[in-house]
């Protein structure tokens, strides 16, 4: 039987994305060391209901992500705390000795790809920069909420 492990969210980020630059294990011809890039940031899903007395319940979620690579290049260019995300993924769970010797752990979406919905912190900002990218420039954009859908 095959599994599946698939993650799916909607959120805010919660702060700025953390970027670390890792050597890999691999030379390159010239001798120098091939890096990756690692982004991480907490993304935020709120959920509402209402108890039994009628009062509305707001409950929130904090969730680790992770993003490798060129997807944390693009992170670390975009995302600032408050902006509004999709991600796709999958549950990754760690484990490790702390400095005291403790057994720690934790559970990660690792990011395979994510969308730009919005950022409330930067709602009227229109200008286009001249060094940014055609790529930062259509995520950043605001987008018009698609309405009902047939789905």
């Amino acid at each position: 039987m095959i599994g599946v492990n698939k993650v799916i969210l909607i959120g805010n980020l919660g702060k700025d994305p953390d970027v670390v630059t890792l050597p890999q294990d691999l030379r390159r011809e010239d001798g120098t060391i091939n890096v990756v890039k690692k982004a991480s940031f907490s993304l935020a899903t709120t959920e509402y209901h209402k108890n039994r007395e009628g009062e509305r319940i707001e409950q929130t979620e904090w969730h680790n992500i992770v993003c490798w690579r060129q997807l944390a290049e693009i992170a670390e260019k975009i995302l600032r705390k408050g902006t509004q995300l999709y991600v796709e993924g999958k549950l990754q769970t760690r484990s490790w000795d702390d400095k005291e010797g403790n057994k720690r752990h934790i559970t990660e979406v690792v990011a395979e790809n994510f969308t730009v919905l919005g950022n409330r912190n930067r709602p009227d900002e229109r200008r286009v920069e001249e060094n940014r990218s055609g790529l930062e420039t259509i995520l950043n954009q605001e987008i018009e909420p698609l309405g009902d859908l047939p789905f």
